[in-house]
Formats: C-alpha cells, structure tokens, sequence
C-alpha cells in the first residue's frame, strides 16, 4: 500500500516554487524594466484570480489523481501487453501516447460544450502570462476516459500520472508574450508561446487552432495548425466580466442548465450539451472560443 500510495506524489508540485519565481521574474520585466505596448501584462485581480483557482485546483486534482490511480491500475491489469517501465522504450511510448491523447482531450474540450464548460475556467483571462497557466478548473473529471486509453495498452498507471505532470510543466512555460520566436525546427515540433498564444486568441482566425501539449506535430498532421499573425485577443469571445471564482468556475454549467430548461425536444437537449459550444437549433456556429467558426480555422 505505501508503494502504491508513493505513486501519487505529484511532480506539479514540486515545480511550485518555480512557477511562482517565473510569474515575479516576467512581473518585473513586464512592469519594471519596461513595459512593451503589444503586452498586455499583468492585473492585480485577474493574477489574483487565476492564482486562486489554482491553488484550489491542486487540492481537486490530488483527490482525482487518487481515482484515476486505482482504475488505471484496474484497467492495466486487463492490458494484453504490459510495458516495462525500466526499457527507455516504454518512456517514449508513454510520452507519445500522452500527447496523442491530450491533443484528443484538448480538442474535444473546445468542440463538446460539457467539457468546454469546464475549459473555459482556463481561457477566461484577457491577460496572458504565467500566472494564467495556473488558472484551472476544479472539473478534471472528463479526463478519465481520454487517458484510461493508455493504462489499457500497457502503460503503467504510475507512468501515465507523470506523464500528465510532465505535461502541465512544460505548458507553464508557453504562457508569455515576452518570448516572441524560438528556433524554426523547435517552432515546427514543440508547442511553443507563440503557438500557444493563438490558442487562447478569441479572434475568429484563431479560434480551434493548435491543442498540442509538448508537441505541435498532431495539430500539423491533423490541420489545426495556425501560425501566429496579428497579435491575439485574449479572453472568451463573450468575456464574464466577473472576477468571482464560482462564476469562474462554473457559469457555463449553469447556462446549460438553463438551456436545458427551454429545450423542446431531445435532440435540442442533446445539442445544448454535446454539441460545440455557442450550439443552438437556429445557429450552426458557436460564439465561444473552441467552437466551430465560419472561418474554417478547425481540423477536420
């Protein structure tokens, strides 16, 4: 039991103190040594903000990594093959499989409004640094499904939660305007700040691009590439207006609810809750980041 126990230290927070020393040291250079005008920077009550969903966000995520634990351990057993997590090759799967199933999870969280609902939380702010890699949302449950995928081709279940940390590390970092261009060959295989800041850009043009994690090969494969142009919108495309951290949270599953209320029939039912978001009997498009939009910026 204390082996299996051990399995749910979370690397995340080991990496605490780092991500707070990167969010003082772009403070300053944002604020203090200059304050460049294509930069949005930093507000007190959204850094607040994303810093306190956070920090709430790692007490949910704790619970939750405890259940994902045991039924990946159940679903690994029932696994035809089982990896070695000794051979380097097992790392590499682990690695590639982690991101082939976030980029599913992360598509799926902008084109399913029930798990948009939960998503949002992390594209509400109209800033744009690293205190917003921190704003996430109390909801993880839909991950389960997306990542039981690995524990039942071999991977063991210890692997696939640091896998996941590994993940959330390294998407700190591509939560800046203050890196502009990395190298070309790093730009075209990792996901990088300017890859990412199209992400979060509520602008038609950019809405449905780029859901990698480490990599941006998936959304190059699966055309939801988009190159980084005219700087981003931040925020949704309906922004909240509210800094109050139940309304962050989960303003979007009561205005499905209320959806729910004044549908006529099942189909509308279904729409309004698997649907992309912004779905409605009379509209085709969304009016929330992570819907289709008549642009065409999406994957097929």
């Amino acid at each position: 039991m204390a082996g299996f126990l051990a399995h749910l230290r979370d690397p995340v927070l080991y990496a605490i103190p780092v991500f707070l020393l990167f969010v003082a040291v772009e403070i300053v250079a944002v604020h203090v040594l200059g304050h460049d005008d294509d930069v949005v920077g930093y507000g007190p009550a959204d850094t607040r903000t994303s810093m306190l969903m956070g920090t709430v966000a790692l007490g949910v995520n704790a619970l939750f990594r405890l259940v994902m634990l045991v039924v990946f351990a159940v679903l690994f057993e029932l696994a035809p093959v089982k990896f070695d997590p000794r051979d380097w090759w097992t790392w590499v799967l682990m690695l590639l499989g982690q991101e082939l199933v976030f980029y599913a999870y992360h598509r799926a969280s902008h084109r399913v409004r029930l798990l948009w609902a939960g998503h949002q939380v992390h594209h509400s702010s109209e800033h744009y640094n690293f205190s917003t890699a921190l704003r996430q949302k109390w909801t993880p449950y839909f991950q389960l499904p997306f990542w039981s995928v690995l524990a039942l081709c071999g991977i063991p279940p210890w692997m696939i939660l640091t896998g996941l940390s590994i993940d959330l590390v390294y998407q700190f970092f591509v939560h800046t305007e203050k890196v502009r261009k990395l190298p070309r060959w790093f730009e075209y295989v990792f996901n990088t700040p300017s890859h990412h800041r199209v992400h979060h850009g509520s602008d038609a043009e950019y809405l449905d691009a780029n859901y990698g994690g480490i990599l941006i090969v998936w959304d190059r494969l699966f055309r939801s590439f988009v190159p980084e142009g005219r700087r981003p919108t931040y925020g949704l495309t309906t922004n909240i207006g509210t800094y109050n951290l139940l309304k962050v949270g989960f303003h979007e599953y009561g205005s499905i609810l209320r959806d729910l209320r004044g549908a006529a029939s099942w189909r509308e039912r279904a729409g309004y809750v698997f649907g992309p978001p912004g779905w409605s009997p009379r509209h085709e498009f969304a009016d929330e980041p992570g819907a289709a939009n008549p642009a065409g910026v999406v994957g097929p």
